[in-house]
């Protein structure tokens, strides 16, 4: 499975930016879908996440009622939509998927078997 995670940039706080990701290889990998950060000197840390359908999805409580996360199967995408944007939103992003197939989104890096470059977004106060 590759991963090409894009989108990011330079956004005012209270701005809005649109993360995708293009997916590819074997579609069971990608049963689970997630978005995950790390800014500096922090670790990685779960930001949202979403399973082969679309229908169940989890998010962090820093970002909950600001960021969604969506999926278009037929396009091998996934997105992260993110309003709101604070300075403490400041990272790198990762789009990450793995064969999990739970019905509880995973959080934790461990489910997460493949990892995109990441896309770095800045938010300035």
């Amino acid at each position: 499975v590759q991963l090409q995670a894009s989108g990011g940039g330079l956004v005012q706080a209270g701005g809005s930016l649109r993360l995708s990701c293009a997916a590819s290889g074997r579609t069971y990998n990608r049963n689970v879908m997630g978005w995950f950060r790390q800014a500096p000197g922090k670790e990685r840390e779960f930001v949202a996440g979403l399973n082969r359908s679309g229908f169940r999805k989890g998010y962090a409580d820093s970002v909950k009622g600001r960021f969604t996360i969506s999926r278009d199967n037929p396009k091998n995408m996934v997105y992260l939509q993110m309003n709101g944007l604070k300075p403490e939103d400041t990272a790198i992003y990762y789009c990450a998927a793995g064969t999990d197939s739970r019905l509880v989104v995973p959080t934790g890096r461990d489910a997460y078997d493949y990892w995109g470059q990441g896309t770095l977004v800045t938010v300035s106060s």
